[in-house]
């Protein structure tokens, strides 16, 4: 009953909500004391500007009326967008109104500091505004609900109005964290990444066969026969070779908190290190996996993967598709990185230097890594300089 009531509620507080401004309040306040000036004294003069002032407040609730009315609106949002750097939300205004145009409007949304302003749409016509946002924490921001608000014509209320709008904005990680590559005694096919690791332009692996194009796929690719056949982008794939995969792997068993969202921006930066080099990349963390791909559409997938991952200590153990020697690890805990062909310590990078791999478990120095500490070499220093 009670749930009935809220949702009752709010659909009858979205329809229209009006609030005084100042100005208003004040003019308000002033047809008061007109109104009762004029009863008190019988003055017809009064009672005319007592109707003036009545009129005024009826003509601004009837204009701000119309002018939200009848408005489409379609948003627009990137498809991904990095966590502190600004984003710019499209609006897609049409006025279908026969005779009267919009004017001054806000568009506010919940989450988002910055609203969109509409100046002028006439009757019949299109505008395209837009708001710019910036946000420090990645992440799924949900958008459901778009509120219209203006005080036009006289500035004495605002009205506002809501217009149901769901859609998801996606925050990815940031991928520019520096991670340093290093390639010890012994680390012959393990994961690293070099000058050497770029593969020639346009080299294919053996034809797998035909798939429905995804975003960032090479346009050369298309198969433009099959493509009209069945009016559907279609593309062909290849084999890829498993030597030159580079498998991230990344343990969510952990608190949230600044360890956790440096462990998930180190794991982008090592695809897009993979990503600048020309090799292909997949992820696996304790709840979900990504098949290892190439090209753009594959970097924005592993971060729309890694913009909602969820750190829980409680999660399943890490169980990488291949070989694990053939994985790069990232964890807090560090937990079977000697089974790893890499591992590096997030927890590095929240410190002056960049963190580094250590292969195989072995340390740069050569060292089997026991608990910690080296075994023939000098204890493990993940840090760059």
């Amino acid at each position: 009953m009670l749930t009935t009531l809220r949702k009752a509620w709010k659909r009858l507080r979205g329809w229209r909500r009006i609030r005084f401004t100042t100005g208003g309040a004040l003019f308000s306040a002033g047809s008061l004391a007109i109104g009762s000036a004029a009863v008190n004294t019988g003055n017809n003069l009064l009672f005319l500007l007592l109707g003036a002032m009545l009129g005024f407040i009826a003509l601004s609730g009837w204009l701000s009326e119309r002018i939200l009315l009848h408005l489409e609106i379609r948003r627009h949002t990137p498809r991904g967008v990095t966590v502190e750097k600004p984003i710019r939300i499209r609006y897609y205004v049409t006025n279908r109104k026969r005779l009267f145009p919009t004017l001054a409007v806000y568009l506010f949304e919940e989450g988002l500091p910055e609203p969109a302003f509409i100046s002028r749409v006439g009757a019949g016509e299109s505008v395209v505004v837009g708001s710019e946002n910036t946000f420090v924490q990645r992440g799924v921001y949900p958008l459901e609900t778009l509120t219209l608000s203006t005080s036009f014509p006289f500035g004495l209320f605002t009205k506002e109005r809501d217009v149901p709008l769901p859609g998801e904005l996606v925050v990815w990680p940031r991928s520019d964290r520096r991670v340093r590559p290093s390639a010890p005694p012994g680390a012959r096919g393990r994961p690293q990444f070099s000058d050497s690791s770029v593969g020639t332009p346009g080299a294919r692996g053996e034809y797998r066969g035909l798939r429905e194009y995804r975003v960032g796929d090479d346009p050369r690719d298309i198969h433009w026969r099959t493509t009209a056949k069945i009016g559907r982008l279609v593309t062909r794939e290849y084999e890829q070779d498993a030597t030159e995969t580079v498998r991230i792997c990344l343990d969510t068993r952990g608190e949230p908190g600044e360890a956790a969202e440096a462990a998930i921006e180190v794991a982008a930066a090592l695809a897009a290190q993979a990503y600048r080099v020309g090799r292909p990349f997949g992820m696996t963390t304790c709840t979900s996996d990504l098949s290892p791909g190439g090209g753009s559409g594959q970097m924005e997938r592993v971060l729309d993967l890694l913009a909602r991952v969820d750190f829980d200590p409680s999660a399943p153990p890490l169980e990488p598709p291949t070989d694990p020697l053939r994985c790069v690890l990232v964890s807090l805990s560090g937990a079977q990185r000697g089974s790893y062909g890499a591992y590096i310590d997030p927890a590095a990078s929240l410190g002056a230097g960049a963190p580094s791999y250590v292969h195989a478990g072995l340390s740069e120095a050569g060292g089997r890594v026991v608990d910690g500490s080296t075994v023939d070499g000098s204890a493990v220093d993940r840090r760059a300089g």
